[in-house]
């Protein structure tokens, strides 16, 4: 039989990773739900694991990259978006607001707060409003079926 050795733990000393400065928001809009995390880094905007310049159309990009045109430090972010649920333009909506989040953490900056603020409340504040749900025997939620007199 082979012999086993115990092996000390805690004796050897390892040199401490300096951590990087990351910070994590959540935006919502509809029935979507976006979180990004802001890092120090070399500019890159990913959505869903996808760079944000690959995206087809351009209106949803401009919405997404919205807070990052209040900052002179963006080219030297890296930005990380992850959404899911509702449509399109909720996402993007949801994003905004998640990027705009984490920016004001990261930043810890009143001044850009207020500046975005300024431009769209809805950048730092979740709006809230939902699609009305359809009732029981009618035609959508608030609609109801023509009657006829003839």
């Amino acid at each position: 039989m082979a012999q086993i050795k115990k092996i000390k733990k805690g004796t050897g000393k390892k040199a401490k990773k300096p951590k990087l400065k990351e910070l994590a928001a959540k935006g919502k809009r509809k029935r979507s739900v976006a979180r990004a995390v802001v890092r120090a880094g070399t500019g890159i905007i990913r959505i869903n694991g996808m760079l944000l310049e690959c995206l087809s159309s351009e209106y949803v990009r401009a919405i997404i990259s919205q807070p990052l045109s209040f900052t002179d430090k963006s080219p030297s972010l890296d930005v990380e978006v992850n959404v899911y649920g509702g449509g399109v333009m909720g996402q993007a909506q949801a994003c905004r607001s998640a990027i705009a989040k984490a920016l004001v953490k990261y930043m810890k900056d009143d001044e850009l707060k207020r500046r975005m603020n300024e431009i769209d409340r809805h950048m730092l504040t979740d709006d809230v409003r939902k699609v009305e749900p359809k009732k029981f025997r009618g035609p959508k939620a608030r609609a109801r079926f023509q009657k006829s007199y003839r």
